[in-house]
């Protein structure tokens, strides 16, 4: 991952509309955020500090994208922002409910190598829907760090915070491997990205 001159990383926050990405953008920064404009635009994005441990992360909440084909001003925006920091992390949010959707955008950006972690949101309202979240079977698959949590409660923001850190560039041809049946299990292959709860983390 890429750090600025004053060893701050930047962190940019991608998601699809209404997965909870603005609630756990205020639980990550709390209350030192500053909304902007995009330059020669009407559509704002929100930027603001998490500091963990010795490290200092800038996030940016860009507006909320299905992919990255944008189809309106706030899409493109999105798209502008992530072409903007290749190289800096990319933390993909996705909604717990509808993780299938979410994964079009994810598979997207990280086709694009971006060092990427997933925050998989609103797990209160997948259980409350009898949802089961296999989030460490979605770290096996994706191979990068996957963190569950409820933005509304504040539940698992805290390792999101941790973990990333351990962000990491997918390998998409495993992943198309694993995704065929074809792929080795990675618990047994290479070091477990962290904090998706598999045999490597606990």
């Amino acid at each position: 991952m890429k750090e600025q001159p004053d060893n701050t990383i930047t962190v940019l926050m991608m998601g699809n509309p209404n997965v909870g990405k603005s609630a756990l953008f205020n639980r990550l920064t709390g209350a030192n955020a500053v909304v902007s404009n995009y330059p020669g635009t009407t559509v704002d994005y929100t930027a603001g500090k998490l500091i963990e441990g010795h490290t200092t992360y800038e996030i940016i909440d860009a507006p909320g994208t299905y992919s990255l084909e944008p189809h309106d001003a706030a899409e493109k925006v999105a798209v502008l922002l992530l072409d903007e920091r290749r190289g800096d992390v990319v933390m993909i949010v996705l909604d717990a409910t509808k993780i299938e959707r979410g994964l079009y955008l994810a598979f997207e950006i990280m086709e694009r190598e971006y060092p990427c972690i997933i925050a998989l949101n609103m797990t209160d309202v997948a259980h409350d829907k009898q949802i089961k979240v296999n989030a460490a079977g979605i770290q096996r698959l994706l191979g990068i760090p996957v963190v569950e949590t409820t933005a509304i409660s504040g539940e698992g923001v805290k390792k999101l915070a941790g973990a990333i850190r351990k962000a990491q560039v997918a390998d998409m041809d495993a992943i198309r491997k694993r995704l065929e049946g074809s792929g080795e299990d990675r618990d047994e292959t290479v070091p477990c990205p962290g904090c998706g709860g598999c045999r490597g983390c606990g």
